[in-house]
């Protein structure tokens, strides 16, 4: 892929991963290459269409996702992501609502910690956690180990109507800062 033809690089964060998207798009080929993670998943020659979409699913749970070129004015063109059928954004702020992300070292390694607050799923660095829930007097923990660490998920009210339930991540018995 020639680096030049490279015309859209997203960024998309599932509870398994973070995967960077690239598209290049030959504008006079109609050539398209779509990569994931510097993995080539689509790669079409020739085109005569210029304008359309990509379709391709994303991360180990194959989440579709639409790549839409759209022609402007001359030879230029507009390139948006969608995933899961929503614009990018509508995705990052919907999951927004429905995981919480940790990003913290252990034993001297990145380790990214996902909640999916619906499943009550968690994951880390792309790998899904076996856990064991209880209930304590404040709320809900939900117990899993990084290594030889001790790790749970607190779950508490947060004493406002409208503030829901609150998510601590608690490693060795120290709380850890949300990333957000």
């Amino acid at each position: 892929m020639m680096r030049g033809d490279v015309v859209g690089v997203w960024e998309v964060a599932l509870s398994d991963g973070v995967y960077r998207i690239e598209f290049a798009h030959g504008t006079t080929t109609g050539k398209r290459v779509v990569l994931i993670n510097g993995e080539e998943v689509v790669k079409k020659d020739w085109m005569f269409k210029l304008v359309g979409k990509e379709t391709f699913t994303v991360g180990s749970f194959d989440t579709r996702a639409t790549i839409h070129i759209e022609a402007l004015t001359g030879f230029s063109y507009e390139y948006s992501l969608e995933i899961d059928g929503k614009s990018l954004e509508k995705f990052i702020d919907d999951r927004s609502k429905i995981t919480k992300t940790w990003v913290l070292q252990v034993d001297g390694a990145d380790c990214r910690v996902v909640l999916e607050k619906d499943t009550m799923d968690i994951w880390c660095n792309g790998q899904k956690m076996e856990t064991m829930g209880e209930f304590v007097d404040d709320g809900t923990e939900t117990h899993f180990a990084i290594g030889e660490h001790e790790c749970f998920i607190k779950a508490i009210s947060s004493g406002k109507k409208r503030g829901g339930i609150v998510h601590h991540l608690i490693v060795d018995g120290e709380k850890v800062s949300a990333y957000t």
